[in-house]
């Protein structure tokens, strides 16, 4: 595969790899005896874990609309994993707050991974999946715009 075929392909690469631990994460999770999660509580988890509290943020964040977020926060919170609680900067605003029950499926989760990028290096090679961590991890600043006008119109 040339260069150029490799930057193609990166970006379903980094989504297949996705699909890769979430579905390892959900079957980890299965074992330990939790309930079956979705993929959108998944993300909404994930996106706690960054760190990003506000459901408004978290729809942007995933491409979806503050509806269909608040009915998988609501599902989430059902299950125990998650609630809703005034903002305490703004009292018109709500954040998710993870319950005790939410943190222990956390911990649960945060072991899976560690069990899954062990296993991934002995698959692929430890040091190519330090190197690759390291590289994600790196700040790749605000994402790309473009300019139609620059880039022109598909034919």
């Amino acid at each position: 595969m040339t260069a150029e075929e490799d930057i193609r392909h990166l970006v379903l690469s980094l989504l297949q790899g996705f699909y890769w631990f979430d579905e390892g994460l959900q079957n980890y999770l299965q074992a330990r005896g939790w309930p079956s999660i979705t993929r959108p509580q998944s993300m909404v988890m994930a996106n706690i874990a960054l760190g990003v509290r506000r459901p408004s943020e978290i729809a942007r964040r995933l491409g979806v609309s503050r509806q269909a977020i608040h009915a998988t926060l609501n599902q989430m919170a059902e299950l125990g994993m998650v609630a809703l609680a005034d903002d305490p900067s703004n009292g018109r605003v709500k954040t998710v707050v993870v319950t005790e029950l939410g943190e222990r499926m956390r911990r649960d989760a945060q072991r899976a991974m560690l069990l899954m990028g062990d296993e991934l290096g002995r698959r692929v090679g430890r040091a190519a999946v330090l190197k690759t961590a390291h590289l994600l991890h790196e700040d790749w600043g605000e994402p790309m715009t473009f300019d139609p006008t620059e880039v022109g119109r598909h034919d």
